[in-house]
């Protein structure tokens, strides 16, 4: 059974300590869904780990979505599959995702073998986005003006200051991750964003809606704060 709570995590980056305590104070039923908005790899100290963790969690909870980043997708472009920006990976943390496999930064080869398949797996099984009715959840963003039904993967995962500046249309708000903030982006009733930049020294955030509820983790911490969404959340 799904219930009406809904959870959903920024982007961790590698952040794996830090995600490890908030998913331990997250007050989680089973009948919630948990959803992680995508960017798990890249540019923080544990990008294996993470993955690793995120398999275990998909094994242990149901109702648990696992979103694609742009960052899993250049990962993915990266080794040949299907995505976008590969050659753009090294250069925008996949250096720091080579190392936590033990290989050497631009080695696609090296990087594919030393992948264990489950973690290529999950990768590749992330979604572009997820309706929870009322929530929309993509990584990035959506473009203005489309149909839900007709929206571009590639915006889903990439966009920015055209969702971000723009009002939409839909019937929903839009929760994601994507664009760094100091604070939760609260645009209602179009979009809550809440990647606050982790692994750029701040905190690793998980929202609860409808509740309209904030739980933050700071980097190198494991001391988990809430706090209100401002304005609330919609009822």
């Amino acid at each position: 059974m799904i219930g009406d709570r809904l959870f959903a995590v920024g982007d961790i980056h590698g952040c794996l300590h830090e995600m490890d305590a908030l998913l331990a104070a997250l007050p989680l039923q089973p009948a919630d869904t948990l959803v992680f908005l995508g960017d798990y790899i890249d540019r923080g100290p544990s990008p294996a780990g993470v993955i690793e963790r995120l398999c275990r969690l998909r094994a242990e909870r149901a109702n648990t979505v696992f979103l694609r980043g742009n960052h899993e997708d250049m990962c993915l472009a990266f080794l040949g599959r299907p995505g976008r920006h590969g050659a753009a990976f090294t250069a925008n943390g996949g250096d720091r995702t080579a190392a936590s496999y033990g290989v050497a930064p631009g080695d696609a080869a090296a990087l594919e073998r030393a992948l264990p398949a489950a973690h290529l797996e999950f990768i590749e099984a992330t979604r572009t986005s997820y309706d929870h009715g009322r929530y929309l959840c993509v990584h990035a963003g959506i473009r203005p003006g489309v149909p839900l039904a007709e929206q571009d993967p590639t915006d889903l995962l990439w966009i920015r200051a055209d969702f971000l500046q723009t009002p939409h249309d839909l019937d929903r708000t839009v929760v994601f991750g994507h664009t760094p903030v100091e604070d939760v982006l609260v645009d209602l009733p179009y979009k809550i964003g809440i990647d606050t930049g982790c692994v750029y020294g701040r905190l690793l955030t998980a929202v609860e809606l409808p509740a309209g509820r904030l739980y933050h983790v700071a980097r190198g911490e494991t001391r988990v704060r809430e706090s209100a969404l401002e304005p609330p959340a919609l009822a």
